[in-house]
């Protein structure tokens, strides 16, 4: 039976914080990711030489308010640059035909160099070769003498002194069993909403950047839809690009009806240019089951999470770390780096204590 010091479930950025962190501390880790991909909820749209032009999960980070951000971008060397916010909103919905109004930005705003995505490859380059499996989903988590079983889909134990679980609570409660769990720990996962996980995010692909040419910021703040919003989404390296958020529900999302939605929406707001993107790309999370259950359709925020899932259980032995468990922005990039880095020092601690 193979055997690590720590096991870590989930390859999103909290997980991979976490294990980078234990890793750098020299901990034997191992991290194991049912998806073929790394990050989660943080994914790119790329071309075909793999340059990122776009982000399908967030977007935004805000680093004078988000010290554990600019502490990690810091750390690894990614540069930021702010959202494009220039020039009037359209605002469609209140009156009998869009208007374009200004709209305020929000203070400290910015967007990464390559997108979250460049955070997560940056987070895994540092961990050592061969802790990192894709493609493993574990089914079961369960109590031994010296540790703790983890079981993967095809069957394949692994034995853990310690197991992170760094995966959407809601899927965790209904994907993973765990017979030794306490009764009140299922409930606060099954309880816990994944932010984003119901939403849909599409991002179009323009040949330029036109809206600018009428002295317009690109945004759009919709009470129509189905973009709810629309920001700037263009890159430094000069893709003219434009993403919103859906606003239809996700059982209403059929994908030619929400594509020729999009393009009269564009054509409302900004013209008959506008309904022409190169692309339009949309990024549907509520269809993923690694992200989503059906009770995240409905698309709360996650609270301030209950104490219960900051403590460790199984006779400390196991961890849970995720966006949503911290009580710093709680579900965003800086909640996903809080909880990796905070468990993983709790988990250094305990180990030198043993």
């Amino acid at each position: 039976m193979n055997r690590t010091d720590i096991a870590v479930i989930g390859a999103g950025l909290a997980g991979l914080t976490c294990a980078r962190c234990l890793a750098d501390a020299g901990a034997k880790v191992q991290l194991f990711e049912a998806a073929a991909r790394i990050g989660g909820r943080i994914h790119a749209l790329r071309d075909a030489s793999g340059t990122v032009l776009g982000d399908l999960g967030p977007t935004w980070v805000w680093p004078p308010h988000q010290p554990v951000v600019a502490d990690w971008l810091a750390r690894l060397e990614l540069p930021t640059y702010p959202q494009a916010n220039e020039g009037d909103a359209v605002i469609e919905g209140y009156h009998p035909a869009p208007i374009r109004a200004p709209l305020p930005g929000q203070d400290g705003m910015a967007r990464i160099a390559g997108g979250p995505a460049a955070l997560v490859q940056a987070m895994a380059a540092g961990l050592p070769d061969g802790a990192l499996q894709l493609n493993r989903p574990i089914t079961r988590i369960e109590t031994a003498a010296d540790g703790l079983i983890l079981t993967d889909a095809a069957g394949a134990q692994i034995t853990a002194a310690h197991v992170v679980l760094s995966i959407p609570l809601r899927v965790a409660a209904t994907r993973i069993a765990m017979p030794d769990a306490p009764a009140a720990l299922l409930q606060a996962l099954h309880a816990t909403p994944t932010w984003m996980a119901g939403q849909a995010k599409a991002v179009m692909l323009f040949d330029r950047p036109f809206w600018r040419d009428a002295n317009l910021s690109g945004r759009i703040a919709s009470r129509i839809g189905p973009l709810t919003e629309v920001h700037d989404h263009s890159t430094p390296a000069g893709q003219p690009a434009l993403f919103g958020f859906v606003g239809w529900p996700p059982e209403a999302r059929d994908p030619a009806a929400l594509d020729a939605a999009i393009r009269a929406q564009l054509a409302r707001c900004f013209g008959p240019e506008a309904p022409h993107p190169i692309s339009i790309t949309v990024q549907d999370w509520s269809r993923d089951p690694l992200i989503c259950t059906a009770a995240d359709h409905a698309g709360a925020h996650p609270d301030l999470p209950p104490a219960i899932l900051r403590a460790p259980h199984l006779e400390g032995r196991l961890h849970i770390a995720i966006a949503e468990t911290s009580t710093r922005s709680p579900g965003l990039i800086e909640g996903a780096l809080d909880a990796g880095q905070i468990t993983a020092a709790a988990l250094l601690a305990s180990m030198r204590n043993m």
